[in-house]
């Protein structure tokens, strides 16, 4: 491929050549494959933990699942700063280069990892520093793909061209679904979880090989190119980004102004809609996943809409607006979704009456973003159990209520403290408790725990859409796919414009990062803490909602409109 000369101001604003959309096409695709290499963890922890971590003791077991959580969500900032740091030094192609093939082969890795029964501590060692190496090459891997792309489009079409990038997270979380699902039809679940489980990972080698032949194609960007012929690079970019007002108020405003938001709807239209399907409603898994990809497709073409739309009215209305109508819209989306796909479950909760009596200093806040944390106050273990059977309860608290007592109706069933439990009543008196709980929440009306909630959705197929429940659940998780097209579609070229050539792959990185990874990826985990802290299963949907709208307050007053700035004249300016 021949190098293409610098663009005069002109030649900026005609459209895109041909082969120019050719390397903006393969850029995204690429990226996808990132995402899909990242994902699977996510999908098959359950599966991963049990061929690496069983064995262990508790205590053991609790550590290697905070570092491989760690590894997916807060690492992401640490190789955000990386890379960033790189890509600013070194050039983006060279860069996210090196982000594909970090990923890639620590995936493909993954998948041929014997587990702990074979080659013992060094299993779960290994596997905790290959996540590790993920989520740092996925740090990298946006900004460098993003800053790629917009350093190559059009300026009146960036919002357009970087909203392709914006199209592969939800694409590659497509894929690993479809892969999963694929797989495990054919080997059976019983294979998958022994074996099975490793052939998405091995396919990742498959998908690094066609990535990094699109990218060795590329040419650097014409922005930094010119930035280093005329010697003007940064020579340290962290401290320019960061370490300054002049540019630091722009990372802030990003993160808040922008991301925090962006990345609350994100999480809930795409992977709480799932967790709230699968853990709340009580959805099988196949069901679950189906819905959520039938939304994904139907859906995803929004982030192109709005990247585009961006380009003539500005990115800030579209994204503040996606994240305005999330906050007036959650509440009443996911009480449908509940009568959709359990109907029984939602007539419980309208009608059955639940109340728990406990001193308040017997409760706590049940935030376990790694599922392993233990509660034991009778308290907690009550909350724990209501909150997972989805049941709706009040919390009436009375100094010296110790046990805890739970009402169901006119029944009433105390609790107990498992530290003063000895001897057998260890595994009895937790068992009769919750058999006593479920008994008397089945006679009130709740699905009973383990068998399937009469009129509960199910699909037998994939293409099992088209029926009276099943349908509307798909348009109502479509919608919600929407609203992260709207808040995302045009994010990247958002960030983009704030940061000058010479910081900008840094600038970028951090805020995106800091904002999905820590503000998203906590979601699931703060949100089942807030329903058993308020007995409410909706009430988790404050998290986002409440974040969503100070996004909107500090963007409305801080964000600049930057859809028409020349981000190659910028340059000159700051």
């Amino acid at each position: 491929m021949s190098t293409a000369p610098i663009p005069t101001a002109e030649e900026r604003k005609r459209p895109m050549t041909r082969e120019e959309k050719r390397v903006i096409l393969a850029s995204s695709a690429g990226t996808i494959f990132e995402w899909y290499d990242f994902y699977l963890y996510g999908s098959l922890a359950a599966i991963i933990g049990a061929q690496f971590f069983s064995s262990f003791p508790e205590a053991t077991r609790n550590v290697f699942a905070l570092l491989a959580f760690a590894a997916g969500f807060l690492v992401r900032p640490f190789g955000a700063l990386v890379f960033g740091r790189l890509g600013d030094l070194v050039g983006r192609k060279y860069t996210f280069l090196m982000t594909i093939l970090i990923m890639g082969a620590s995936t493909f890795i993954v998948g041929l990892l014997p587990g702990y029964a074979t080659i013992g501590w060094a299993a779960p060692i290994i596997l905790i520093i290959l996540r590790m190496l993920q989520g740092l090459a996925l740090g990298g891997e946006y900004g460098g793909a993003v800053v790629y792309v917009a350093e190559h489009a059009p300026q009146h079409r960036r919002g357009f061209f970087t909203s392709w990038i914006q199209t592969t997270a939800t694409l590659g979380l497509l894929l690993s679904l479809m892969v999963i699902l694929t797989v495990r039809t054919i080997v059976g679940e019983k294979d998958f979880a022994e074996w099975g489980w490793r052939i998405p990972f091995l396919l990742s080698i498959f998908l690094l090989g066609i990535s990094l032949w699109i990218r060795l194609q590329m040419e650097e960007s014409p922005a930094f190119k010119k930035m280093k012929s005329e010697g003007t690079q940064s020579k340290a970019p962290l401290s320019e980004a960061f370490g300054n007002w002049k540019n630091g108020k722009f990372a802030l405003m990003a993160l808040f102004g922008l991301v925090a938001g962006q990345a609350v709807v994100w999480y809930t239209g795409q992977f709480y809609a799932l967790f709230f399907l699968q853990t709340i409603l009580r959805v099988d898994m196949f069901t679950a996943n189906v819905l959520i990809a039938w939304s994904l497709i139907l859906g995803t073409a929004g982030f192109v809409f709005w990247g585009s739309l961006s380009d003539r009215i500005g990115r800030k209305p579209i994204i503040l607006a996606g994240c305005l109508l999330a906050a007036l819209t959650y509440f009443p989306v996911f009480k449908s979704i509940t009568a959709l796909a359990n109907p029984t479950l939602h007539a419980a909760q309208q009608n059955t009456k639940v109340v728990i009596t406990a001193d308040p200093q017997d409760c706590s806040f049940q935030f376990n973003p790694t599922g392993t944390a233990k509660f034991t106050s009778s308290c907690d273990v009550t909350k724990a159990l209501l909150a997972r059977s989805s049941v709706n309860y009040t919390v009436q608290y009375q100094p010296g209520a110790i046990p805890a007592k739970v009402s169901v109706g006119s029944t009433e069933i105390a609790s107990y403290e498992i530290k003063k439990l000895a001897g057998d009543d260890v595994k009895a008196v937790p068992a009769a408790f919750t058999k006593a709980v479920n008994e008397s929440l089945a006679a009130a009306g709740y699905p009973a725990p383990g068998k399937p909630a009469e009129g509960l959705v199910k699909m037998s197929s994939f293409f099992d859409i088209f029926n009276g429940q099943v349908f509307p659940l798909v348009l109502l998780l479509t919608y919600l796919v929407l609203l992260v097209t709207m808040v995302y579609g045009p994010i990247a070229a958002a960030l983009v414009e704030l940061f000058p050539t010479r910081i900008r792959y840094t600038g970028m990185s951090l805020p995106y990062h800091i904002g999905n990874g820590w503000f998203g990826g906590l979601m699931p985990a703060t949100a089942f803490a807030m329903i058993a802290q308020s007995g409410d299963v909706y009430f988790g949907l404050w998290y986002p909602i409440v974040i969503a709208l100070a996004t909107v307050v500090i963007g409305i007053i801080f964000v600049p409109m930057g859809h028409k700035k020349d981000i190659f004249a910028e340059d000159q300016k700051r």
